[in-house]
This record gives structure tokens, sequence and C-alpha cells, in this order.
């Protein structure tokens, strides 16, 4: 195809737009055909005149794609795919790729026979001058100086690395190592290698190109082709495996490698990285001038070649050249895939003639996208060409082979063993006449590959980028103010990038980060919330108290986020603050939030500990009163009796009285204030008791409402005591209720013995059993007993227990709708029981003497047995001290005993008049049954005289027992489910 056009050689080093040049000159002509090395530049470079001259006069031929419009003007190839045709213009781009070893053949062909009608361009480096004015007559060379200066710059970590950057390595596995590092120092990079489809090194290289990222880690595949914005090009190794050894690389590949840096009049500079050695200084000169050993020998393929047999068609593919400059190169893959198939006995058998054997060099030319071994591509080789010849590759067969590659799902290196995989089928279909339906499997096999491609893509991308990093790096290096949002659930995001979470002062970068992107997301965080730490600090100073509150643990919260602590202070009521605010949010921020925490940990135990504190506070209180004060207030209001009973007893009537106009209630068993017995101060007191007693981890008060609780051995005694609890056998009752209970067993025989009352099961809430085990650890004997059930008419109305005050936490929502639906439970019964019973009456007196009968024995049973009366339990309840050091014995009925002068139940006797309001010493001894103590009072008897009688200061009251029926009675007996 040679003609009398001009033939020009446009030679330089890289970064010259020579490229750029050849598509002005293929534009100026009618027709015109140009040749790239990569697929992916082909690709490029049919974008490019698309977007000047519409793609209805543009077509693109490359191996794997064919888009050939009808009025097709100028043809975009791949060199080894441009078309047999005589066009005006011809332009072959690195035509350097002569001296290659696998394609060199290739260009050495269209060196010696591509030419254009009117102009032929060979585009290329310096070093090929010579060859081409030695092979082509009459050629015109051209020099393309560089636009921009090229520098070393010596050896850099790649945690050192400048942005815009190409770190290049020669094997999958260190590309994958180093963008790896890049990720997790860097915030991630593009990857390009030659294994990759072109789809995917496209996305890739756009990521790069956009900015996304500022690291690119390819093989030598960006040494031709791509023009990328680079400005360093790190090389981290010399040496590489071209396929048949490890060699050192030549000067003019490094040459040409490390041209990508510097981007049109911007300089750029190289160097290496990692174990790479540092260049010679003689290297280093011939790489920055461009001054390298021009190329002595092509490797060059016969291309007349003869098809009549196999063995003429290996003999004219191996025949020499006859010229000093062209030699034979390496076995090429379609060749050795021939000599293999050759062998075979079957396709032996089935080349019969010229047209056989061309068909079969054919196949044999199908690239081995694969890699496995040369006898797998042998074996898919001799399968593709048995079809043919029967006509076609069968439809089904090659559905199948599809299907089982068109998998998105799995690794880096899953995907990328499918694209390889798909490529070969991609080649097939776009073979005139090799498979049925060519439009549909070029579309099939198409699809399958982008999608694939996408899917590699997607994979690189998560595994070597992480945009958030690289963001925010970028926006910190270029010192640009960041943009911070923090959304209503405390995401913050960071030029819309999540960072991580904002927790009231405290900044948490992304859990999900690794240690290096952490540090970087806390620098990028911190520099973009220093304004929203201001702004929240202001809504946090003037928010109201109701937006912060204590944990049981002494915690301090905002909502639902953790601001601080309290720790011990000075005293139990004057705890200190700990904040949590990060350092870097400030000391002016940090002491703002403790103020405002101080405040409302003052005003809340200001209010909840109101009559504590004015009882501190209150002048009037002097000598023994104001000590005893001092004691509460020590104690946060609660004071078990016996710990205190000899300054209990030292106090007269007047200190009392000062003390009980705080609130102060001197019980029987414990000196307290009923206000704060409410859940909040019993919450707040004992965190401020565990921090004032250091513990590491805080009691947490019972649930509210509660009368009692399960007393567990483990838990410290105190502990129920500063939760408003007192112990007693198996439960702990609530202070302010026993001392009710106390109240009304004051008025019991507790030596005689008496039963519990349906007003001391109401207080309790318990039932008779439970309240047996109550009384056992209080210091009663608990006598069980049966006895016949006396039934009445009709059930008696029990008598409702006392009224509680506001202050002694009536029954809770749960106890009232107890109540009430026991109550209706129990009416039901008893109407449906009188019921029954006046039907049964009715029925008795219809029935005549005549219809009367004797009784059979069965009946009399019967009948006996209903007759027979029912049982109930009942608890006969008596003192019986224990050990010293146990509980003391309670008050008895207000005349017994009487005319002793000691303490009983564990009371002075001071504390009885308190109880008798306006009872003079005649009233008392006129009550008691006999005269005023002192000289005529009764008196202790001789040993074994019998005791003198007692008597009540109140008419007895018939004894009445509780009707097991009635729904106090089953409300005791559901009660005992708490």
């Amino acid at each position: 195809m040679l003609s009398k056009g001009r033939v020009t050689a446009v030679l330089g080093p890289t970064n010259t737009g020579k490229t750029h040049y050849a598509i002005e000159r293929m534009l100026a002509h009618r027709t015109g055909v140009i040749g790239l090395p990569l697929r992916l530049l082909a690709r490029e470079v049919y974008d490019r005149i698309v977007k000047m001259r519409g793609p209805s006069v543009v077509a693109l031929v490359t191996g794997e794609e064919r888009i050939v419009p009808e009025r097709v003007q100028y043809w975009v190839a791949t060199t080894e795919a441009m078309p047999d045709i005589a066009p005006d213009f011809v332009a072959i781009d690195e035509i350097q790729l002569c001296a290659d070893p696998e394609r060199g053949h290739v260009f050495t062909d269209r060196l010696l026979h591509m030419r254009g009608l009117h102009e032929t361009l060979f585009l290329g480096s310096d070093t090929m001058r010579p060859a081409i004015a030695a092979l082509v007559p009459d050629v015109q060379f051209q020099r393309r100086e560089r636009f921009s200066t090229l520098t070393w710059s010596g050896s850099k970590k790649l945690s050192r690395m400048p942005a815009r950057s190409a770190i290049v390595g020669f094997s999958v596995d260190d590309v994958y190592a180093m963008a790896e590092l890049i990720r997790r120092q860097k915030g991630g990079c593009a990857v390009v290698m030659g294994a990759l489809s072109p789809r995917t090194r496209n996305a890739q290289v756009a990521m790069y190109q956009a900015g996304e990222v500022d690291y690119l880690v390819a093989t030598d595949a960006i040494g031709m082709g791509l023009n990328l914005d680079i400005r360093h090009v790190a090389f981290s190794a010399t040496h590489k495996f071209d396929g048949r050894r490890v060699r050192e690389l030549f000067p003019h590949e490094i040459g040409q490698i490390a041209g990508r840096a510097g981007r049109h009049t911007e300089a750029g500079t190289f160097g290496v990285t990692g174990d790479a050695r540092i260049l010679d200084e003689g290297l280093i000169d011939a790489i920055e001038n461009h001054r390298f050993a021009p190329i002595q020998r092509l490797v060059w393929r016969n291309a007349a070649l003869e098809f009549g047999t196999t063995e003429r068609l290996v003999s004219s593919l191996e025949a020499p050249s006859g010229h000093e400059l062209l030699g034979r190169g390496r076995e090429a893959d379609d060749l050795a895939a021939l000599k293999t198939l050759r062998d075979l006995p079957e396709i032996r058998d089935r080349v019969q003639g010229g047209r056989d054997v061309r068909l079969l060099w054919d196949v044999c030319r199908v690239p081995d996208f694969r890699g496995i071994s040369a006898s797998e591509h042998a074996g898919l080789l001799a399968r593709i060409f048995g079809f043919l010849q029967e006509g076609a590759i069968p439809s089904d067969w090659l559905a199948r082979a599809v299907q089982r590659i068109d998998r998105t799902h799995g690794d880096i290196d899953a995907l990328s063993k499918r694209l390889a995989y798909i490529r070969t089928w991609t080649y097939v279909a776009q073979r005139t006449g090799w498979v049925q339906d060519e439009s549909h499997w070029r579309g099939e096999t198409r699809a399958v590959e982008d999608r694939l491609s996408d899917a590699l893509h997607a994979a690189l991308t998560q595994r070597f980028v992480d945009r958030r990093t690289s963001v925010l790096l970028r926006r910190l290096n270029q010192k640009e103010s960041l943009v911070a949002e923090v959304n209503d659930k405390g995401e913050v995001t960071v030029e819309g990038e999540f960072a991580g979470r904002l927790e009231g002062f405290r900044f948490r970068p992304d859990q999900t980060a690794t240690a290096d992107e952490a540090r970087m997301l806390n620098r990028a965080g911190y520099e973009a919330l220093r304004p929203e730490f201001h702004l929240r600090a202001d809504r946090f100073y003037n928010a109201p108290d109701t937006e912060l509150d204590f944990t049981e643990q002494g915690g301090l919260m905002w909502g639902d986020a953790a601001i601080g602590k309290l720790v011990k202070g000075s005293d139990a009521l004057h705890p200190g603050i700990e904040v949590f605010v990060d350092d870097e949010a400030g000391s002016d921020i940090a002491e703002k939030v403790r103020r405002r925490l101080q405040h409302f940990i003052d005003r809340k135990v200001a209010a909840l500990f109101e009559p504590l504190l004015a009882m501190q506070k209150d002048d009037g209180l002097t000598g023994l009163a104001r000590g005893f004060a001092f004691r509460l207030v020590e104690a946060l209001g609660i004071l078990p009796r016996e710990g205190v009973a000899n300054e209990v007893k030292e106090l007269d009537q007047e200190m009392r009285g000062l003390l009980r106009k705080h609130g102060v209630r001197f019980g029987q068993f414990t000196i307290f204030l009923p206000a704060l017995l409410k859940p909040a101060p019993t919450r707040l007191r004992l965190v401020l008791w565990s921090l004032a007693e250091g513990l590491d981890e805080f009691p947490e008060s019972p649930p509210p409402g509660l009368v009692t609780i399960p007393h567990i051995p483990e838990v410290p005694q105190g502990y129920y005591t500063l939760s408003g609890y007192h112990p007693a056998g198996d439960r702990a009752i609530r202070i302010d209720m026993l001392e009710r209970l106390a109240d009304l067993l004051r008025t019991q025989d507790t030596r005689g013995g008496f039963e519990a009352n349906p007003d001391m099961l109401s207080i309790t809430g318990m039932t008779l059993e439970q309240f047996a085990a109550l009384m056992q650890g209080l210091g009663y004997a608990a006598e069980k007993g049966e006895r016949a059930k006396v039934k009445t008419a009709e059930a008696p109305v029990a008598e409702p227990a006392p009224e509680a005050e506001p202050s002694d936490a009536p029954l809770t929502e749960e106890e009232s709708v107890l109540a009430a639906e026991t109550r209706a439970k129990w009416e039901t019964e008893q109407a449906e029981k009188r019921r029954i019973e006046a039907e049964a009456a009715a029925a008795e007196a219809a029935e005549t003497p005549e219809q009367a009968t004797e009784p059979t024995g069965d009946e009399a049973a019967a009948d006996a047995a209903e007759d027979a009366p029912e049982t109930e339990v009942f608890y006969t309840f008596r003192w019986a001290p224990r050990p010293r050091g146990g509980n003391r014995r309670p008050q008895q009925a207000q005349g017994q005993e009487a005319g002793q002068g000691r303490r009983q139940g564990g009371q002075p006797r001071g504390e009885r008049a308190e109880r008798r309001s306006g009872e003079t010493g005649g009233d008392r001894a006129a009550r008691d049954g006999g005269k005023p103590r002192g000289k005529g009072g009764p008196k202790k008897g001789p040993k074994g005289a019998p005791k003198p009688k007692t008597f009540s200061s109140r008419p007895e009251r018939p004894e009445r027992r509780i009707d097991p029926d009635s729904p106090f009675a089953i409300l005791a007996t559901l009660k005992d489910k708490k």
C-alpha cells in the first residue's frame, strides 16, 4: 500500500503534543487512519474527534470493540486492528514499539507497508531516527521539544510523596501493597494496570483527573498513551519481568515512563521510592535531556504468509528478513498456539486445505487474555476451531460460557479473572461470521464486560480509596476553610463526608476508620468544629435545668449526651464537677460548661434537700440540738435510731420541738425527714453519699412506689437505709411505712400474743405469710395455726386502711387498678354465690314430702363432707427478744407494765409523752389503772407471786377476723407477686 505521499517522522520526548498534532493533521484531510498502541488511548482519541466532527463520520476499531458508521471518514484503531484501506492520511503513534519483543513485528509491518495517499506520520521517540532513515526512503524528520522541564528529585518515602504523584511498580502485588499504604496515609489512590479492562482504567484515570484522589499507583502501562496531570513520577523498582525473565529497565523505558511527569508547560520531577536504588548520574542526565542510544534492531515477522499447509504457514512465519536492521523477536503467542494445534491429531485430521489453514491461523490469533497456561489456551482454540468448521459457535454453548462469567460479586482478583475471560468472548464476537446473531453477542459480551469493569472499579475504589480522608486532607493542605455540619443526631459531616459524631462537647471519629484515618478525621473534624463548639457552649449555658439531668452513677447529661460527671467535693452536699470537653475545644469552653453544670447541681441539691439545708442554716438551733442537726445533715437526712440512741435520749422536749419544726421525725427505728424519702431526693442522696465514700460503683435507688423490696444479703445494710428502707427478714420495708406499722403494734399485747389485723396487712401490702416473715425479721416469733373458718351470711365490710399522708407515698397506679379489679371480682363472686344459694333454697321449698327420699350412703357422705367446717391459717405474734445487739422490744399497749421507768421497745419514756399531747401524770395514772407512779403505784411482787393484771386505756374491741374472701385479703395475696 505504498504511495508517493509525504512521509514525516515527528520525533521527540514525551509531553510534546505529538498525538494532538496528528489529530489536527488527519482532520485536514478527507479521510484518515490513526493507529494507537492502546485500546484505552484509541477510545480517548475517538471521543475527541467525535466532539469535533460528530459520530457519523468517525469509526473505532479495536480487538474488542467495533463502531463503524455508514459514512465513515476517519478511522481510529489500535495498531493491530488498523483497516487495510487506502486513506488520504495515515498516522502511527509510539513507533518506537517496533523494538518491542511481543508486539514489535506489528509496528514494524505498519512502518514498512502502511502509507497515506497524501500524508503519513510516524510519531515516537528520537531513538527511532536511524532505523526510520534506513528503512523509509524520502522521509522527513521533525523534532518536537518538550514543553516543560523534567528534573531528578531523588528518593522519597511514600508518606512524603507530593500530591499529583504517580508511583510505578512492576507487579500486581507491589501495586496493591503501595496502594494500600497510600490509602492509609494519604486518603487513597487510583490504580492503573495493563491487566485492567479499558473501561476500568478509564474510570480510575477519570477519578484521578477529577481530583478525587491525588495519587496514582500504576505499572508501566502509563508509559505510553495516557495524558495525565502528573507532577512527579516515582519508581518503586528499576527491574521487571518481561514474560520470559526478570531484567533491568532500559534507559529509554525509564525515560518514557518518567516523561509522563509535567503537564504542558508545567515542570515535572522524577525519582525513586521504597527499596529502589538511586539512578546513576549519567542515566539521570540522559532522562532529563532525553538523550538515549538509538534502537539498533527492529522486531520483524514475514507478512507474506503461505496457507497451503500448516507446515508451510509456520515456515513462512519463521522466514528471515534478509535485512540487518530487521530481526526475529521472541516466538509470539499466536505462532506458539499454531504449533501446538498443528501437532494435535484431531486438528491435523480436520485441516484439509488452504481454507482450513487460514481459518486455523485466524483462530490462533485470538489473544490469551486469561493467561492460565499455554495448554489451556490451546484447548479453547481447538474447541472454537471445531465449531467454526461446522459453521459458527453455537449460541447455547456461548450463552452458558458467558453466563458463568456474568457475576459481579467477589474480590478484585475474582473480578479481574472474569474480565479476562469475557474479553476473550468479546474478541470472538467481533470476528465476522464466527457467532450466530453477531449484533446480539457483540452487545451482550460488551455489556457483561462493562458490568464487570464497573464492579472492578468499585472494588478498587472501595479498597484503595477513602474519599472522606482524601477530600479532607486535600482541603487542609490547600488551607481552605472546612464546612462542618452537625445534624440533630449529632452526626458530623465535613465537606459532605461523614467524619464522626459530636457527643456533647466530645468529637468521636468514625469507628470504622483505621488508626491513620482516625488521626486525619480528628484533625479535619476539630478544624471544622471550632466554631461549632462555641455555638454549642452558648446554647448549653442558656439551656434550662429541665434539659439537664444526672445519672445514678454520677454522670451529668444534656439530653442524651454525657457532658460531665460529679466528683467528691468539700462535703457531701457540695460535690465537684469534671467536664467532658475535648482539649481542642479550648479551656474557655471547658470552664463555661463547668460553671453551668455547677449551677445545675447546686440548684438541684438546694431544691431536693431544702429542709436539710434550712436546718443546717438555722441559728436558733444550739447546743445538743445543733449537734444532732449536724449528724442528720452529715447522714443526708436519715439516721438509724439504734446508732444515735444516746444522743436522742439526751434531747429534751424543747430541743426535739425545734428539730420537728424542720420536719424531723423521731421514729422507733429511724430518725428521718419524711420529705427526703421521695424518689428524687433518694436518687440524689445515693449519688452524693457514694461520691463522699469514694465508691467505684454507686448503688441504684429502688423503683418508686414500692412499700417493700427484696432484702439481698450481699447488699450492705447501709444501702437500704440510704434508700429509705429498713431490712426485715427476706424483705426491706419503707421507713415511713415501718413507723406506721410500729404505731399499730403498740396497741397490741406483745407478751400474750396477737394476730395481724387488716390495717397491718394494708400498710405493708403483704399476704399473711409474707407479713409473718417480716415480723420475724423485726424480732417477733410467729406461731402458725389452723382453725375452723367462721361462716357468715354476708361478708363483713372490712375497714379501709388508714389514709396515708401525701408525703407517705400512696398506692401506685398499678396497685390502685389491682385493688379495684379485686374488689369487683369479689363482689361478682359473692353475688353469684347468693344467687346459687337462693335457687337451691327455692328448689328445696318446692319439693313435696312424697318426692323426698332417704339419702343413700354416698349422698350422706357427700353431705357430711359439705357440712364439714372450712379451716383457715392464722399467726400469733409474740415479742421474742434477741441477744444484745439485735432488735429491741417494741412498746406495748399504753397500759401495760405500768410503773416501769425503763425504755420499752427502744424508746425512752419521754418519747411516749410526745405521743400524748396534753396528758397529765394523773391522767396517765388513771389510764394505767393505778395511782400516780412515785409512792402509791404498783410495785413488782416477790419472786413467784402472780403477775398483776393489766388494763387497756380504751374499751376492748370485739375480736374480728379477716374474711379470706374479702378483697383486701385477695389483694394481699396478689401483692406477694412483687
